[in-house]
């Protein structure tokens, strides 16, 4: 006999206690008979009416939505932005949550994964548990840091941009994003008419003057005329081959980090708030103390942030080799690395490059991966390496605690781990972990 459908909960209301904030920008509650929702748009502590937005009986957990506040956290307040909330945009996860409840959401987050994944508490990791704002970033409450460099808009089917909601291809529709920088705002791209485009992706470079925006047309679709309220580069995605291809302007814009200026080509990954390259490059050298002559990698290099930062402080009898594996990065990185005779950049997976060096010790490594991590193949191959110390810089506080527990398996501790707010109003936090021999800590 084929089993019955389970019936969909979705729609269905709870009146619910909410519990701790979960990685993901929601906090956990329980129905009344027992079932786990993973509720937005609510805080700790407090009682709400939830509304289910994903989930069918017998589910191992629903997804929901706070549509109702019966008693409200100290902490919350109402959303500076009108696109916020239940059902609308999902750009932001903590825009009714004060700044600094922000930050120790964020804080309690990195502490449950570590605990969890690593075994791990604050104290064993040399960490206060506080999340650090970015310079410029503590406004009064009700106010909204402008830092986003990047916004990737989603386009209606009549042309208007807007931002996706959460899970979800609906687009809605806004006339201004508060947590874009003021050099995105300033293009104008809510305002202009992307009939036929798929997504309209503005960028604003924080070292320069330079604006870009990379059209995704969609199939079929001729590319409109640009015509923005400030001077803009233009580029494409390709319809067959989904690379990115030069209209008009330059193919790149210029950021600036630690006195060094880096060519940045068709929009190709760069920390999307104005102060993260260069807070990021201080809490990676302040934790490595690089001296002279010695050697370094920097893995998931990108255009070479801190395959610079090394060079330049390993100096002329040290050595750099940086791993990236998209093409396009790795021209840049090239580029921009070029005054420095003893930095290699190698094109392709860390996984796969690394062995093929026939390196088998190095001094110094920084790795900044993808939100997935570095895994444990790579990991054990980086404490094979016998390096001084070990810089981790993490997107993504789950994938860094399961790699912190492999390093422990090779035989690093954690010396210290500091975190960052580089992405305010939402889930996000940036940690930089610097890790050293167990033997050394003991």
């Amino acid at each position: 006999m084929q089993a019955e459908p389970k019936k969909s909960l979705v729609g269905v209301e709870y009146e619910v206690e909410i519990g701790p904030v979960a990685h993901g920008g929601h906090c956990i509650a329980r129905t009344d008979t027992g079932q786990v929702l993973f509720v937005r748009h609510a805080l700790p502590g407090e009682r709400v009416v939830a509304r289910v937005t994903e989930g069918e009986e017998g589910a191992r957990f629903l997804r929901a939505d706070a549509v109702e506040v019966l008693d409200a956290s100290k902490d919350r307040i109402e959303a500076p932005c009108p696109f916020a909330g239940p059902g609308r945009c999902g750009g932001c996860d903590w825009q009714h949550a004060k700044p600094g409840a922000q930050r120790r959401l964020k804080g309690e987050v990195v502490a449950e994964q570590l605990k969890r994944l690593a075994g791990l508490t604050p104290e064993e990791v040399g960490w206060d548990g506080t999340v650090m704002p970015a310079e410029g970033d503590k406004v009064p409450v009700g106010e909204v840091p402008q830092w986003r460099t990047r916004v990737q808009y989603a386009v209606t089917p009549d042309g208007r941009a807007g931002l996706r909601r959460h899970r979800s291809h609906e687009v809605e529709p806004i006339d201004r994003c508060l947590i874009a920088a003021e050099g995105v705002s300033e293009l104008g791209v809510e305002r202009r008419d992307w009939s036929g485009m798929e997504s309209v992706e503005a960028i604003a470079a924080t070292g320069s003057q330079d604006r870009q925006v990379v059209l995704t047309p969609r199939p079929g679709a001729r590319l409109p005329l640009v015509e923005l309220d400030r001077p803009v580069s233009v580029l494409r995605v390709g319809e067959k081959d989904g690379g990115v291809h030069r209209v008009h302007g330059r193919p790149f814009v210029r950021e600036r980090a630690d006195d060094r200026t880096y060519r940045v080509g068709n929009g190709g990954f760069w920390q999307v708030h104005p102060k993260a390259a260069a807070t990021l490059v201080t809490a990676v050298m302040q934790g490595l103390l690089p001296r002279k002559g010695e050697t370094a990698l920097d893995l998931y290099c990108g255009v070479g942030l801190f395959a610079g930062a090394l060079a330049d402080r390993v100096g002329e009898k040290g050595a750099v080799l940086g791993v990236e594996s998209g093409k396009r990065a790795v021209e840049d990185a090239r580029h921009n690395l070029a005054g420095f005779d003893r930095v290699r950049i190698e094109q392709g997976k860390v996984e796969s490059v690394l062995p093929r060096t026939g390196i088998t010790e190095v001094d110094l490594i920084v790795l900044d991966p993808p939100r997935a991590g570095a895994g444990k193949q790579t990991v054990r191959h980086l404490a094979s390496l016998g390096a001084r110390r070990i810089a981790y810089v993490a997107c993504d506080p789950a994938a860094l605690a399961r790699d912190l527990a492999y390093f422990r398996e090779g035989g690093y501790r954690v010396r210290t781990l500091r975190a960052f707010d580089l992405f305010p109003m939402t889930h996000h936090v940036e940690c930089v972990a610097i890790l050293e021999p167990a033997a050394k800590g003991s």
